[in-house]
C-alpha cells in the first residue's frame, strides 16, 4: 500500500508544462492603495542587456544581493517600506513603475501640481535607466465622488492646468452594490500631452472603497494602453519612408512590363533591372516586415485593453478610446496598406519574373531549334561526304587490288605461264568491284547493328 501511495498519479510532465502553467501568474496586477503616484517608465530595450539592467536595479535601496537569476522570468517587483517599484522585461521594451504613496498637496483640486520633486527614487537612477524612452507618465490615482461626474470633471481639468482633456467613465456597464446596473467604479482623466520633463499625466479619480485589487488593475490597463499605443505608432515613420521607394519601384516594374511586349528588347537589360527591382523589394520586405507585423499586433493589444476599460463617456467630453482611436486608426491604416503595397508588389515582380522567364524560355527553345535544324543539316552533308568518300575509297582500293592482280599477272607470265595480265586484269575489274562494295557493306551493317 506504501508503494501505491508513492507512485506518480500522472504521466510524466511535458518539459514545457510548468512553465507554460506559470505563465498566466507572470505579470499579476499591482496592488495600489489610493491616494498613490505610479511613475511609470518604458524603454525599448534594443541592445541592452539583462546585466545591465540588474547593475542598475542594484542601485535602488537595499537592492545590492540581486542577482541574475531574480530577472529571469522578466518580471520582479521590489518592495521597501510602502514603496514599489516593478520591473517588466517585453521583446522590444522594458517597462518600470514606481509606486509610492501621493505626495502632499497633489490631491483633487490642485493646479498642476509638481509630482517629481517627490519621487522616492533619485532623479539620477530615473534619467540612467538603461534604454531609450519610449513612454512615460505620471498616474496619480485619488478619491473622490463619481456622483456629480461634471463637477469632479471641472476638478480634474485645473489639476491639469485648466486645459483641453479626455476622460471615460472606467467599469460602465456592472453590477453595482445594489443589483442595478452601475456608471462605473472610476474616472481616468489625461490630455494626452508631453511636459517639458518628457512625462505624460493621467489622473483616475475613484470612490473611497475602492479596493487596491481594483486601483491595480484599472492603472495596469491604462499604462499599457498608452505604451501599446505608442509602439503600434512606431510603424508609422516606417510606412512614410517607404512611400517614394514603393512608387518609384511600381513605376520602374510598369517599365520592365511594358518592355516585355517589345521583342527587340534585350533579355539580359530586362534581368538585369528586373534582378535589381526584386532585390530592393525584398530587402525593404526583410528590414519591415517585422515592424509591420508588429503594429497590427500592438494595434490589437489597444483595442482589447479599450474594450476591458468599459469606458462611459461624459457629456461633452470624449471618452479616451474615441480619441485614441480617431488618431490612431488612420495610422494603422497607413501602416497596413504600405504593408499590403510592398507585399502585391513583391508579387508583381514574381509574376514579372515569371513572364521575363517564360520569355527567355522561348527565345532558348527558339535557338535550340535553329541549332538542331543546323546540325541536322550538318549530318545530311556529312552523311553526303561520308558517301562520297566511301565510294572512292571503293575506287581506291579496287585501283589497288586490280593493280596487285596486273602485277601478279606479269610475274604469271614472266615465270612461264601462258596468260595475258592485262586481260586478267580487266577480267578482274567487275568482281574486284563487287567484293569491295560487299566488303563495305558489311562493315555498314556491323556498325549499325551495334555491339552484340
Amino acid at each position: 500500500m506504501t508503494g501505491a501511495h508513492n507512485a506518480p498519479a500522472l504521466p510524466p510532465d511535458d518539459p514545457l508544462r510548468e512553465e507554460l502553467h506559470n505563465e498566466v501568474h507572470a505579470r499579476p496586477s499591482p496592488r495600489i492603495r489610493l491616494p498613490a503616484l505610479v511613475v511609470y517608465v518604458a524603454v525599448l530595450n534594443e541592445g541592452v542587456s539583462r546585466e545591465a539592467e540588474c547593475e542598475h536595479l542594484r542601485r535602488l535601496p537595499g537592492q545590492q544581493h540581486l542577482s541574475m537569476a531574480d530577472l529571469q522570468r522578466n518580471f520582479l517587483r521590489l518592495r521597501w517600506g510602502t514603496h514599489t517599484v516593478k520591473w517588466e522585461r517585453h521583446s522590444e521594451f522594458t517597462r518600470y513603475s514606481i509606486v509610492q504613496a501621493l505626495p502632499e498637496g497633489a490631491d483633487l483640486g490642485a493646479g498642476e501640481p509638481e509630482l517629481l520633486p517627490s519621487l522616492i527614487v533619485d532623479a539620477a537612477w530615473l534619467r540612467e535607466i538603461p534604454g531609450r524612452t519610449v513612454a512615460a507618465i505620471k498616474l496619480v490615482m485619488v478619491h473622490g465622488s463619481l456622483d456629480d461626474a461634471p463637477a469632479t470633471l471641472a476638478q480634474a481639468r485645473q489639476w491639469f492646468g485648466g486645459g483641453v482633456v479626455v476622460a471615460s467613465r472606467l467599469g460602465a456597464g456592472g453590477i453595482g452594490g445594489g443589483g442595478h446596473p452601475a456608471d462605473g467604479h472610476s474616472l481616468a482623466v489625461t490630455d494626452f500631452r508631453l511636459r517639458r520633463n518628457g512625462f505624460e499625466r493621467v489622473l483616475v479619480i475613484a470612490p473611497p472603497g475602492t479596493t487596491d485589487s481594483r486601483a491595480g488593475r484599472v492603472s495596469q490597463r491604462l499604462l499599457e494602453l498608452e505604451t501599446y499605443r505608442l509602439m503600434a505608432l512606431r510603424g508609422l515613420p516606417v510606412a512614410k519612408s517607404l512611400g517614394p521607394m514603393l512608387a518609384e519601384s511600381e513605376r520602374a516594374l510598369a517599365d520592365i512590363t511594358a518592355r516585355l511586349e517589345d521583342a527587340r528588347s534585350s533579355d539580359q537589360a530586362l534581368m538585369d533591372t528586373l534582378i535589381a527591382l526584386a532585390a530592393r523589394v525584398e530587402r525593404a520586405t526583410a528590414e519591415h516586415g517585422y515592424r509591420f507585423s508588429a503594429t497590427q499586433a500592438y494595434d490589437t493589444l489597444v483595442r482589447q485593453r479599450i474594450a476591458e476599460l468599459r469606458e462611459r463617456a461624459i457629456p461633452g467630453t470624449q471618452t479616451l478610446g474615441e480619441f485614441m482611436q480617431h488618431r490612431l486608426s488612420p495610422a494603422i491604416a497607413t501602416v497596413a496598406a504600405t504593408a499590403h503595397r510592398l507585399g502585391s508588389l513583391s508579387q508583381r515582380v514574381e509574376r514579372t519574373s515569371a513572364l521575363l522567364r517564360t520569355r527567355v524560355d522561348i527565345a532558348t527553345e527558339a535557338q535550340n531549334q535553329l541549332l538542331l535544324a543546323k546540325l541536322t543539316r550538318g549530318q545530311e552533308l556529312q552523311l553526303r561526304l561520308q558517301s562520297t568518300v566511301e565510294g572512292l575509297s571503293i575506287a581506291a582500293i579496287s585501283y589497288y587490288v586490280i593493280s596487285l592482280v596486273l602485277y601478279g599477272g606479269k610475274a604469271a607470265k614472266a615465270a612461264g605461264l601462258p596468260l595475258n595480265p592485262e586481260v586478267v586484269a580487266g577480267a578482274a575489274i567487275p568482281l574486284v568491284l563487287w567484293g569491295v562494295w560487299s566488303a563495305t557493306r558489311r562493315i555498314h551493317r556491323r556498325l549499325h547493328s551495334g555491339p552484340p
